[in-house]
């Protein structure tokens, strides 16, 4: 069983396929965007040792010849050094504008392979093969590309879309437990952000799709890029709508930095621990029912992904220091910092119009309770 979601960008529309098998098959399905049978893949360790073997055989059923490159994996490798690395590697390789270059890995590889794509000659075209469940129902999708600085996390980057994207879901069933339930914390974002019947389904079923049902898996991505698709439809480039997609990533992205975007703390668990806490702090306002921030917790609980700053081993800084670092986000505007709030599940919205010391609380709270 395969779906296919399309993305509605004008000259720049592109469809993501979802399903099993799709490796086997990205041949077939990358060959119509080639005007010669030549594709410069990027990858890193960890995935590569898995499935570059299966792209290539693939790519070569299909007749297309692929030259590769192996990166490290980790966050660290979304910097400066490995873009230039990347951008210099893809020059030698003589790629050229007409030519497609193929980021096949996690949200790691994905990001900077599609910002190498972007600059590359002024923009060439890249496909997306997410192998994470965060980066199939999210940083794939949507043209959001970039790196990480000492200042901050995606903070250098450019919109740049990809001309397809493969979401092989049996490879999946290769990643940790703890890297799957990491991307839940995206997943669950498009319910509690816009849709309260999938939320109520990820209630009932996501603990299937974590056991590997794979028609719940594919549900599950389906409806997550239909949302994103949607929403990029609407505000390619975060004018307005698209900034719906962040919930929970003001909370997160100030934890990533605590927490030196290292293991201690991976991104799609800061969006979970985000997410409470943004609808924790849209209860203390009186926008949301005083049950949803616990139903949330509850649901994470379930599914054994992080909840509360109290999940984070290690030491965090203190309510201020959190607060400076939620600073610097690249959702402030004019000095003040938007939040992604909620009136309930399913209806988040964007405001500025959030009281720094309620905010305060809220953590203050939460780090008590380590």
């Amino acid at each position: 069983m395969q779906e296919t979601v399309h993305v509605g960008l004008g000259d720049r529309a592109y469809d993501i396929h979802i399903g099993p098998g799709l490796l086997a098959r990205s041949g077939e399905l990358i060959a119509p965007l080639l005007r010669r049978q030549r594709v410069a893949v990027i990858s890193d360790e960890n995935v590569a040792a898995l499935h570059l073997d299966g792209l290539k055989d693939g790519l070569q059923a299909a007749g297309i010849e692929m030259v590769s490159k192996v990166l490290p994996a980790g966050e660290s490798t979304k910097s400066w050094p490995y873009l230039t690395e990347t951008v210099e590697w893809l020059l030698d390789q003589k790629v050229e504008r007409s030519d497609v270059v193929v980021a096949l890995g996690g949200g790691v590889i994905g990001d900077l392979v599609g910002f190498a794509a972007a600059v590359l000659r002024r923009g060439v075209r890249f496909v997306q093969i997410p192998t994470s469940l965060l980066a199939q129902v999210d940083s794939s999708v949507g043209g959001k590309t970039g790196i990480n600085s000492p200042h901050g996390k995606n903070l250098v980057g450019a919109f740049h879309q990809p001309s397809l994207v493969l979401a092989d879901t049996a490879v999946l069933g290769t990643l940790k437990e703890r890297d799957f339930l990491a991307g839940y914390g995206e997943v669950v974002k498009y319910g509690l952000l816009g849709d309260f019947e999938f939320f109520q389904w990820l209630e009932k079923n996501a603990s299937r799709a974590a056991a590997g049902d794979m028609d719940a898996r594919i549900y599950a991505v389906k409806r997550s890029v239909e949302m994103k698709a949607e929403i990029v439809e609407r505000d390619e480039t975060e004018q307005g709508d698209r900034a719906l997609l962040n919930l929970g990533h003001t909370f997160c992205h100030a934890l990533e930095a605590a927490t030196g975007y290292s293991d201690r703390l991976l991104h799609g668990e800061g969006v979970a621990i985000g997410c409470a806490l943004a609808f924790e702090v849209s209860a203390r306002m009186g926008l949301c029912p005083q049950e949803d921030p616990s139903r949330i917790r509850s649901h994470l609980r379930e599914m054994g992904t992080k909840v509360d700053l109290s999940d984070i081993p290690g030491d965090l800084p203190d309510a201020d220091g959190l607060l400076d670092l939620m600073a610097q986000d690249k959702k402030v505007v004019a000095g003040k910092l938007n939040f992604i709030l909620a009136r309930g599940i399913g209806q988040a919205f964007v405001t500025s119009d959030v009281d720094r010391d309620l905010v305060r609380g809220v953590l203050q709270e939460a780090l008590a309770a380590r």
